[in-house]
């Protein structure tokens, strides 16, 4: 569980990091410059490269759910983290959308600057990006109820599938944003908030399994995922390169003469 959570929770970063801002800063014509787990520097900033992150998380959460969909009947371990990657990519998109609002700060707060008036707008993304949060985590339950059954056992089963994910991914993802060389404040704001506060969904949404607010699942017993040396070896050795080469930052034309 552990270490599936770690390459979905690697997988979302690079998808905000490398294929939302850098693949904007491409499209648009600008150059990336540096790359880590935290941030995305370019010779062009703008609207698009602002917003690149997040919408190419709502983009790859999508392909998960269809992923997710055929997967069941290949593999339940590949079942799995289709969902996980889905859920991480949700939360996400729709947790920088209540984080920039309320807090003033990260992609969303920058993409408003100009607009007026500003407390409108920091309201407007405060109040969709809670919504789209808490219609994601259900969506995002419905979505796994193949995977724990309808018993009264499907509250623990998915605090077994998310939890350890939840836990493993964010302490990954802290520990490569502890060598970013751009500061501490980056640590606790774009990598602290995003992986424990933004996805804390997986701590409080199995909750709603207690009783009978969502409805069961087409099965009575939960798909059982053995232990797989495969997905555990993937996640150890995915989890030190992204450490290890993505902490301290990808450098890339005039980066490199700074």
């Amino acid at each position: 569980m552990a270490c599936i959570g770690i390459i979905a929770y690697i997988l979302a970063n690079v998808v905000h990091e490398g294929l939302g801002h850098g693949g904007a800063c491409l499209i648009t014509g600008g150059r990336p410059l540096l790359i880590t787990t935290v941030n995305m520097t370019c010779s062009a900033d703008n609207r698009l490269v602002i917003a690149g992150g997040s919408l190419m998380n709502a983009a790859a959460a999508g392909l998960f759910f269809l992923i997710g969909r055929k997967a069941r009947r290949i593999s339940p371990h590949l079942k799995y983290f289709a969902w996980l990657s889905m859920t991480v990519n949700l939360l996400d998109a729709a947790g920088y959308l209540a984080f920039s609002g309320i807090g003033g700060f990260g992609d969303w707060a920058m993409f408003i600057q100009g607009f007026s008036p500003p407390w409108a707008w920091r309201m407007g993304l405060s109040i969709a990006g809670i919504g789209a949060y808490v219609l994601g985590a259900r969506w995002s339950l419905l979505e796994l109820r193949p995977l724990v059954g309808s018993s009264a056992q499907r509250y623990i089963v998915a605090r077994r599938l998310c939890i350890p994910p939840y836990l493993a991914g964010g302490t990954v993802d802290c520990i490569a944003a502890a060598f970013n060389p751009q500061g501490w404040f980056l640590i606790v704001m774009a990598a602290a908030a995003p992986t424990f506060g933004g996805k804390s969904a997986l701590v409080w949404g199995p909750e709603w399994l207690r009783g009978s607010s969502l409805p069961p699942g087409p099965d009575a017993a939960p798909v059982p995922i053995r232990r797989s040396w495969v997905w555990i070896v993937a996640g150890i050795v995915i989890g030190i390169c992204f450490v290890f080469v993505l902490g301290p930052g990808v450098h890339f034309g005039e980066a490199v003469a700074r």
